[in-house]
């Protein structure tokens, strides 16, 4: 315990006799912690926002006004025997006019004289999103359906999915997972060095105290132990900068981000904080103390 004081003492005097080169060790520390939080955060909430886009993905299948009842029924009781399909209904002409007329402008409606432009559809909810493709294929190569699909032209007209939006928004998602990875461990790179930098900077300035205790034959521990307390010390003060600027961002700014964008799903669980707090507190930790021996290996020869 007696120890543990001293290291303590005297990785604050290493502290303020190095004062610059320290704060710029902790700033270093806490902007690569707060980006690493910021994307552990945002990577949670893009993952809840395409999930959400995942669950509204069905498939609509368009039939032709002449489409007999029975055609329709067998068609469906093929759609309800596919893997991956969890409900199919029916919605009629009158039925798509009148959602149309609830969720678009009822003037457009008013002008169509009474006549109705919309096909009857096949509405075919999913159990498992990811097998939108396999399941529309199966349809579209379904002989029913090419028969009484609205455009027997060209079937794939008269299918329509949303698995495009779900794959671009992947697609965006890796990319900005790469780029935040490349950052982050550029980001750690440089905390490295600066605390590797600020350790090298303390030892230099306490060397002849350092010659005069292997003279009193301290251990190689003791002689070691304030420098790897002072690592660890701006390790902390980051992580904890870091986590209070991002406890202000959450308080303060995703709420507005939330409230402008209620389409999106955009909540992330306190569990799911308090995780991500846990892992910038330890990712610091362990950047300190890799810092400081990385410095002690090199310049402190014990």
């Amino acid at each position: 315990m007696r120890s543990i004081v001293y290291f303590f003492r005297e990785s604050l005097r290493g502290f303020t006799r190095n004062l610059s080169t320290a704060l710029g060790s902790i700033v270093t520390i806490f902007l690569s912690l707060l980006i690493i939080g910021i994307f552990l955060i945002g990577g949670l909430v893009v993952d809840n926002v395409v999930s959400g886009v995942e669950d509204e993905v069905s498939i609509t299948a368009f039939v032709a006004d002449d489409a007999s009842d029975s055609d329709i029924q067998s068609l469906s009781r093929y759609i309800e025997g596919l893997e991956g399909v969890a409900s199919v209904g029916f919605t009629t002409k009158e039925e798509a006019l009148e959602n149309f007329r609830q969720t678009s402008n009822s003037d457009i409606v008013d002008t169509l004289d009474g006549q109705n432009p919309l096909p009857a559809s096949i509405e075919v909810e999913l159990s498992d999103p990811q097998l939108v493709e396999q399941v529309a294929q199966q349809i579209l190569d379904n002989a029913t359906f090419q028969t009484i699909c609205d455009n027997p032209e060209d079937p794939a007209e008269s299918l329509k999915y949303g698995q495009q939006t779900v794959e671009r928004l992947f697609v965006l998602t890796n990319y900005v997972r790469y780029i935040g990875i490349a950052l982050i461990v550029l980001l750690i790179f440089i905390a490295l060095v600066f605390i590797n930098n600020t350790i090298r900077l303390a030892i230099l300035a306490r060397r002849k105290e350092i010659a005069i205790m292997r003279l009193v034959g301290a251990s190689n521990g003791f002689i070691r132990g304030p420098f790897l307390m002072e690592g660890a010390l701006h390790a902390v003060i980051g992580a904890l900068l870091a986590i209070g600027i991002l406890e202000l961002l959450r308080y303060l700014v995703l709420p507005k981000v939330q409230s402008a964008l209620m389409f999106l799903n955009f909540n992330v669980s306190n569990e799911s904080f308090l995780l991500i707090y846990l892992t910038l507190a330890v990712s610091g930790l362990i950047i300190g103390l890799i810092g400081s021996a990385f410095a002690m290996r090199r310049y402190l020869k014990v």
